[in-house]
């Protein structure tokens, strides 16, 4: 089981995020850059622009000072290629970490579990979209559910 490594030591999950910008060659240094600060997994997000947001979707007001375009254009400029998903994932597991990523919609869930990812990691912001959870929960994988910003009664239906 995915967790039983972890009964004598914590799991450290490194943030990946979306903070490689688009770069497939930056996404694999933060692989290199989780594996030299002794993490035991690092993560990513997985997600096409059209999946989460709409075209017309306005940015969040802390990313108008920073941000020249609209959300789903910011969003655009987050993605990696599917196809490099794979490649992290193999890279990731040659240095011996575990490969995690919060998919965004069916797409991307589809995609982590082709790659049979260990686990699915939600992103917070799910916890009140039942229908997506509960296609998550139909893949029969482990789950790791962020509940941050979230009610006790939103937990407790998830």
């Amino acid at each position: 089981m995915f967790l039983d490594n972890f009964a004598e030591k914590p799991l450290i999950i490194a943030e990946a995020g979306v903070n490689h910008n688009g770069s497939v060659e930056l996404a694999h240094r933060l692989v290199d850059a989780a594996a030299s600060a002794g993490a035991g997994a690092v993560k990513f997000q997985t997600f096409k622009a059209e999946e989460c947001a709409g075209r017309f979707a306005d940015t969040a007001a802390y990313q108008k000072s920073c941000s020249a375009g609209d959300q789903f254009k910011l969003l655009q400029g987050l993605e990696l290629p599917f196809a490099a998903f794979a490649e992290l994932k193999a890279h990731a597991e040659q240095l011996g970490l575990i490969f995690l990523s919060t998919p965004d919609g069916t797409a991307s869930l589809d995609l982590l579990c082709r790659l049979a990812v260990a686990a699915i990691k939600t992103g917070s912001g799910e916890v009140s979209n039942l229908p997506f959870l509960r296609e998550i929960g139909g893949r029969h994988k482990p789950v790791i559910l962020s509940t941050g910003m979230s009610s006790l009664g939103e937990v407790q239906k998830a």
